[in-house]
C-alpha cells in the first residue's frame, strides 16, 4: 500500500515572530490559508528547493489564542500522511490495537496517535471515498 509524507504542523502563539524564525532558518512561504469561519491562519513553509510541498512545515495560528499551548504539548501539532485507502489503513491500525481518535467518517480524513502520543493525520489519496460503515457512525475518541 502506498504512503506519502505530507507535512508537520506546529501551533504558534505569535505568527509574525514564528515566521521570522523559520525564514531565518532559510524556509520560504509556499502558501497561506486564512480561514475567517474557523478563525485561524495556516502558513506552509519549505526549503526553497522543495517548493513542491514535499518538506512542508505548517504553522497554525489561532486568531483567538490557543489555550492548549504549551500545557499538553499541542504546540507540535501532528504528522500528516496520505494513504491509498483510508478505510483499509484504519482497519489495519485498529486490528493492531491502535485507537482511531477521529474515524474517517467522510472517507477523507482520520486521526490516530502514536504510542508516544504524537497525533498523526491520515488523508485519502485522490478523491474522498464514499462513506461506509463502521466508520460513518463511529464517534471521536479523546482528542487529536
Amino acid at each position: 500500500m502506498k504512503i506519502e509524507y505530507l507535512h508537520t504542523m506546529v501551533r504558534v502563539k505569535d505568527l509574525e515572530a514564528s515566521l521570522a524564525f523559520y525564514k531565518l532558518l532559510g524556509l520560504v512561504e509556499r502558501r497561506r490559508i486564512e480561514n475567517d469561519k474557523g478563525r485561524f491562519t495556516l502558513v506552509f513553509l519549505c526549503p526553497p528547493d522543495q517548493a513542491d510541498g514535499r518538506a512542508d512545515v505548517e504553522l497554525t495560528y489561532n486568531w483567538d489564542g490557543d489555550d492548549a499551548l504549551p500545557s499538553d504539548s499541542r504546540h507540535f501539532g501532528h504528522l500528516a500522511y496520505r494513504v491509498e485507502n483510508i478505510y483499509d489503513k484504519c482497519a489495519e491500525l485498529q486490528a493492531a490495537g491502535v485507537t482511531i481518535n477521529r474515524p474517517p467518517r467522510d472517507g477523507h480524513m482520520a486521526f490516530v496517535r502514536s504510542p508516544d502520543n504524537v497525533s498523526v493525520e491520515l488523508l485519502q489519496m485522490g478523491e474522498s471515498l464514499p462513506p461506509q460503515e463502521p466508520w460513518a457512525s463511529m464517534e471521536n475518541v479523546g482528542h487529536w
